[in-house]
């Protein structure tokens, strides 16, 4: 039987992880959005420019939500 050696892509990030970033753009729903590792990130509360430290509250298969840590 033929095996496939494709396997779904892992985000690069896990729940409860921060990181420092800085907000390079805005999503359609208005919440800031960065990368980390090449991955989208979506943080509300954030406006372009800011650098903050965040905690990542929520993975999905192509993008993540975080929240601002204080």
């Amino acid at each position: 039987m033929f095996k496939s050696s494709f396997s779904p892509k892992r985000a690069p990030l896990d729940v409860g992880e921060e990181y420092d970033v800085k907000i390079e753009d805005l999503g359609k729903e208005g919440d800031g959005l960065t990368h980390i590792e090449g991955f989208v990130v979506f943080v509300p509360g954030t406006q372009v420019g800011d650098e903050v430290k965040v905690k990542i509250t929520s993975v999905r298969r192509s993008f993540a939500f975080a929240e601002k840590v204080e």
